[in-house]
C-alpha cells in the first residue's frame, strides 16, 4: 500500500463515511513514530504498548475536534506525549514506583525489545533520575532531534524554557555518566 498524505487523511475524516477508514490510515501510518517518541519517555515496552493504545484510543474520541491547523504527526505526539507524562505522574504517585526508577533503566539490559549496549543502558538510567519534563525534552531532541518549535507547540510552553530544560538536563546527565566512570 502506498504512503497516504495527510491532506488525503483530512478529507477522508471530513465525512462519516470514510472516517473509520481514515483512522485506520493514520494508525497505520504514525504508530511506530508515535510508539518510539512513548517508549523514549517511558522505556518499557509494555508500559510502551499500553500508552500507545491510549493515544489511538484517545485520538479516536476526539478525531472531530482536530482541525488540520497542524500536522497529524504533531497532534499525535501532543496525545502521546500526554499520555506519557499522565502514565509517569501515576506511576510516581506509588510509593513503590518511586524506587522502581533505576531498575526500569536497569531491566533494559533484559528486555528482549532492547538491542542497545551498557553504555545506552547508563544513559537510561541517568535519563530515568531527570524530571518528567526534562527526561521528555530531552529525548525529544536528542532521539528524534525534533525542533524546539514543534516542542513548543506540543508541550505548550515557550521556545527558551524547552531551551534551558534541554540544558539542564544535559548537564545532569554528563554529570551523571561522569561520576559511574570513576
Amino acid at each position: 500500500m502506498k504512503k497516504v498524505d495527510d491532506k488525503a487523511i483530512w478529507n477522508l475524516l471530513q465525512s462519516e463515511k470514510t472516517r473509520e477508514h481514515a483512522f485506520a490510515l493514520i494508525v497505520k501510518t504514525y504508530t511506530e513514530m508515535v510508539y518510539w517518541k512513548i517508549r523514549h519517555i517511558v522505556l518499557n515496552h509494555d508500559d510502551a504498548d499500553d500508552i500507545l493504545q491510549n493515544t489511538f484510543l484517545k485520538a479516536w474520541n476526539n478525531i472531530q475536534s482536530f482541525q488540520n491547523k497542524s500536522r497529524l504527526s504533531t497532534w499525535l505526539c501532543s496525545i502521546a506525549i500526554h499520555e506519557s507524562l499522565d502514565f509517569l505522574r501515576k506511576k510516581k504517585r506509588d510509593a513503590s514506583a518511586a524506587s522502581d526508577e533505576l531498575s526500569v533503566a536497569n531491566q533494559l539490559m533484559a528486555d528482549e525489545y532492547f538491542d542497545g549496549d551498557e553504555a545506552h543502558a547508563l544513559l537510561q538510567q541517568a535519563i530515568a533520575l531527570l524530571p518528567d519534563v526534562q527526561k521528555t525534552v530531552f529525548c525529544l531532541r536528542y532521539y528524534d532531534n525534533m525542533k524546539y518549535s514543534e516542542m513548543a507547540q506540543i508541550l505548550h510552553t515557550s521556545e527558551g524554557a524547552l531551551k534551558a530544560s534541554y540544558h539542564i538536563a544535559v548537564t545532569k546527565i554528563t554529570s551523571y555518566l561522569k561520576l559511574k566512570e570513576s
